[in-house]
C-alpha cells in the first residue's frame, strides 16, 4: 500500500500507462496489421509513448482539474 500523498503521481502512472498501452496498440494495428511481430512492436511503441504520456499527465493534470472547476458549478 503507498502513502496517500502519493496518490497524484500514482494515477497518472496508471492513467499514464493505460491510455498509453491502448492508443498505441490501436495505432500500431492501423499501421501495420496483425503481423508476425505485432506484440513486439505494439510493446515498444507503448514503452515510447509512456516516456512521454507520463510527464504530461503530471503536468497537464493539475490544470485540467483547475479548468474543470472553473468550468462547473459548485452546488450547495
Amino acid at each position: 500500500m503507498f502513502p496517500a500523498k502519493y496518490a497524484p503521481a500514482l494515477f497518472g502512472l496508471i492513467l499514464s500507462g493505460l491510455m498509453s498501452l491502448l492508443v498505441s496498440g490501436i495505432s500500431t494495428l492501423r499501421a501495420v496489421g496483425l503481423v508476425d511481430g505485432f506484440a513486439g512492436l505494439w510493446i515498444s511503441a507503448w514503452l515510447s509513448a509512456w516516456l512521454v504520456a507520463f510527464p504530461v499527465v503530471l503536468v497537464v493534470a493539475p490544470l485540467t482539474r483547475r479548468a474543470v472547476a472553473r468550468l462547473t458549478a459548485n452546488q450547495p
